[in-house]
């Protein structure tokens, strides 16, 4: 089974702030490699979904929740096993509060 990966709007909203974040803070290189290196994560999920573990902090939601970490983030996702999807949900800080990622999903 071969998936494809689709982003949320919120995912794509956090991947806009940490552009600009880095844009700010260090230059455009270092935006665009950091940003190319969060894209291409989740091309590793594509033959093998369940690769990654469990995030803890979502176990309530009715979607199962796994993760990639690359670089300071959290690549947070779903699969949908009957529409071969992988569904960024989140691409959040591991610096803030781990409880912030509640929140959002």
């Amino acid at each position: 089974m071969s998936y494809s990966v689709i982003w949320s709007s919120f995912a794509e909203k956090q991947l806009d702030k940490i552009f600009q974040y880095y844009v700010a803070k260090a230059n455009l290189k270092v935006a665009k490699n950091i940003l190319h290196n969060i894209l291409a994560e989740p091309e590793r999920l594509i033959k093998n979904s369940e690769l990654f573990q469990v995030e803890d902090l979502l176990t309530d939601r009715n979607a199962k929740y796994r993760y990639i970490v690359c670089h300071n983030y959290k690549i947070i996702y779903s699969v949908d096993v009957a529409l071969e999807l992988i569904k960024i949900a989140d691409v959040f800080d591991t610096r803030q509060n781990p409880i912030k990622i509640k929140l959002n999903k």
